[in-house]
């Protein structure tokens, strides 16, 4: 038992001498290896990123402006339709009696019309020749009017009528999907009322997001936004990624900011247009918008593990005379292309760490293992 406690120690012991021995060695031996580069610079715009919905230009909810039954639905729900297509035919034949009859009271108050200015003239030639009162020229005169007018209430009556006899037909009023129909041949539809379909444009869209106060005074400073350029043709190119996406498909132009700041919400309203020729953009779908922040700038970036944290600082380290490790204290921006934007702290000719930051400090001497960054991470 003895003896077994004995070998033991004796293991521990040779263990301990062993491993201080090790790292008595480690200082003396080569330096670390690292990964050093040049920090990418080039112009760059600063993007920020802001959800929102996508809306119809154009939005129209089809209701019959006739009453009666439905007689006909001459579409397929779901459908692509053109401006003046047939899409409804209410039962015409009511409108096409009152139609008629307008017609026929046209053409009777245009022959009692036509009498009374005979009637006129006849009263006039006598008139001159004294053998009619002038009175009686007068009520002829007051006759021939009075036909006049009730010509044009029966043409006025005519209009209306066959104004509700094309309503019969409710054609599309523009270009894009129909919706399914909200009633089924053989019911009745009410004038303004029954609402039987909605239209919606698709190409181009809307685009639709909202701003904080101070993010759109920015803007307005750095980009004009809301100083007029939309009316001036001028809109901001944006980018938008629809929802899965992890980066911008469409492309769009920002061209409408709302004239006023919502007092509930501090925010603002800005819109842009965005082209939909396959049609895949749906109206009340989310995107996520990345629009540009700042003006061109020649910026400085590196990548994200090239940056370490000293408590609340940022900071790099830079390869100096003699490869001594130097620390230099940064500020940093948003990110472009997958690098992060050095706003202070570097100016660009650096030689910087930007792979094993964790195996050195200020002071000491590495082995750099130089690389070349390419302009864009992404």
């Amino acid at each position: 038992m003895r003896s077994r406690l004995a070998r033991t120690l004796s293991l521990l012991v040779g263990f301990g001498v062993a491993a201080t021995s090790a790292h008595a060695q480690a200082p003396g031996g080569p330096p670390p290896k690292v990964t050093v580069a040049k920090p990418v610079v080039r112009q760059i715009v600063e993007q920020d990123q802001y959800t929102g919905r996508f809306d119809p230009v154009e939005f129209v909810e089809v209701r019959a402006r006739v009453t009666g039954y439905l007689e006909k639905i001459n579409f397929v729900d779901g459908q692509t339709v053109k401006k003046g297509d047939l899409l409804f035919v209410i039962d015409r034949r009511p409108y096409k009696a009152a139609l008629e009859q307008a017609q026929a009271a046209v053409s009777s108050a245009k022959a009692r019309q036509s009498f009374s200015v005979t009637d006129l003239e006849r009263a006039q030639t006598l008139s001159k020749s004294g053998n009619i009162s002038e009175q009686v020229t007068d009520q002829r005169r007051q006759a021939s009017q009075t036909a006049q007018a009730d010509v044009d209430s029966a043409q006025a009556a005519l209009d209306n009528a066959q104004l509700n006899y094309n309503f019969t037909e409710v054609k599309s009023p523009i270009d894009g999907r129909i919706s399914q129909r909200n009633v089924t041949e053989g019911n009745i539809v009410i004038t303004d009322q029954t609402l039987l379909t909605t239209i919606v444009s698709l190409d181009p869209i809307y685009f639709t997001f909202f701003v904080d106060e101070k993010a759109f005074l920015k803007y307005q400073s750095s980009l004009g936004i809301g100083m007029g350029q939309t009316q001036r043709g001028k809109g901001v190119p944006i980018f938008i990624a629809l929802s899965g996406e992890t980066k911008p498909t469409r492309k769009g132009t920002l061209d409408f900011v709302d004239n006023r700041v919502d007092t509930n919400t501090g925010t603002v309203l800005l819109r842009a247009t965005v082209e939909n020729p396959d049609k895949f953009i749906k109206p009340g779908l989310f995107g996520i918008v990345s629009m540009p922040a700042t003006k061109p700038y020649q910026g400085v970036l590196l990548p994200d593990e090239a940056v370490a944290a000293n408590q609340d600082k940022r900071i790099v380290y830079l390869v100096g005379p003699e490869n001594t490790i130097q620390q230099r204290d940064v500020k940093l921006g948003p990110k472009v292309d997958g690098y992060r934007v050095i706003q202070d702290g570097l100016k660009g000719d650096e030689t910087v760490v930007v792979n094993g930051i964790s195996r050195i400090r200020p002071g000491a001497k590495v082995t750099p293992d130089t690389i070349e960054l390419p302009p864009s991470k992404t």
